[in-house]
């Protein structure tokens, strides 16, 4: 498993308390008392460094290899997923899966991004980058679901929407843009989770919901940190420092009142423990869920706008 810079200490005292349990075991002598003391100091290191995590190690987190992606939720939270291709223009979108599935029994339409975690499943999703088919076909999905009336589920995790030649020829900021106003006015329940990164438009263009939601150590920001320390300090060794002013992690945004709320992870972060993660995802997504079906549609569309509208406003003291 990869280990951050932070968590080098509870690496090395998760190395040493094997090599106890290991001696203890070949020797055939009873080294209990000093296996528990050493489980005592880790689980003492690991509160510690998981207590106080500063919004930069947050966002190594949200980036880790291990986390759980937008398919590994939908395995572990989801029952009975049917994918669905294209957008119906240009073709279909690895970076952009959705179809129709199952969350305590309630069917769903759900999409998000999905990274990989080798280079050939990643050249495949295009690092969680989307095309401007991806935004399309997820628009496609939302509107079958509101066809059939079912709520939609959007997962958030990009770095941000892909910025290559060809997604500027196919027009991908009018794909984006195109969902902002659409997703507004969905007549169906809309929950957006930010499972991990949550980069600039590409995330704005699944975003637009009724409930916005993140993950304990997930991020959500319209620039990386290295990104505006490069403009910022003209280096990106400030990134640490850029992650601080921005405000972008989980706990600030809901101060804030930017997101609706969050979803405690295991400790040491979801790529710990892809089972507990899913299950607090599932219930805090049924939870919201129930709040939303008790909402008549009208209600429903004038509270996503005031949500939206009251960003940016503040009055003086």
């Amino acid at each position: 498993m990869q280990v951050l810079e932070f968590e080098k200490p509870i690496a090395e005292l998760e190395r040493e308390l094997d090599k106890l349990r290991a001696k203890a075991a070949a020797a055939n002598i009873d080294l209990s008392a000093d296996v528990a003391a050493m489980e005592e100091t880790l689980a003492d290191t690991r509160a510690a460094i998981y207590q106080n995590l500063t919004p930069w190690q947050r966002v190594q987190i949200a980036r880790h290899t291990d986390r759980p992606f937008m398919l590994d939720y939908v395995a572990n939270a989801f029952t009975d997923f049917c994918e669905l291709h294209g957008d119906r223009h240009i073709g279909d979108d690895h970076a952009m899966p959705g179809g129709f599935a199952r969350i305590g029994g309630q069917p769903v339409v759900i999409v998000g991004h999905q990274k990989g975690r080798n280079t050939k499943e990643n050249l495949r999703r295009n690092f969680g980058s989307a095309h401007p088919e991806g935004y399309r076909k997820a628009m496609r999905l939302m509107q079958l679901a509101e066809k059939f009336s079912l709520p939609v589920i959007t997962l958030i995790d990009t770095p941000g929407a892909f910025p290559g030649i060809g997604a500027e020829e196919r027009n991908i900021a009018e794909a984006i843009a195109f969902n902002l106003r659409e997703m507004m006015l969905l007549r169906v329940p809309t929950i957006a989770v930010v499972l991990g990164e949550g980069g600039s438009g590409g995330a704005l263009g699944i975003g637009v919901a009724d409930r916005v939601i993140m993950m304990e150590n997930a991020y959500y920001s319209v620039i990386s940190p290295e990104g505006c320390a490069a403009i910022l300090w003209k280096h990106r060794k400030h990134a640490p420092e850029a992650a601080a002013a921005m405000k972008l992690v989980a706990p600030d945004l809901k101060q804030l009142g930017l997101i609706d709320d969050v979803i405690d992870e295991p400790t040491g972060g979801a790529h710990r423990d892809h089972h507990a993660a899913a299950s607090a995802f599932r219930d805090c997504v049924l939870r919201h869920l129930a709040e939303l079906a008790a909402l008549p549609t009208d209600v429903l569309l004038e509270q996503r706008y005031q949500k939206f509208r009251s960003f940016g406003e503040w009055a003086d003291k």
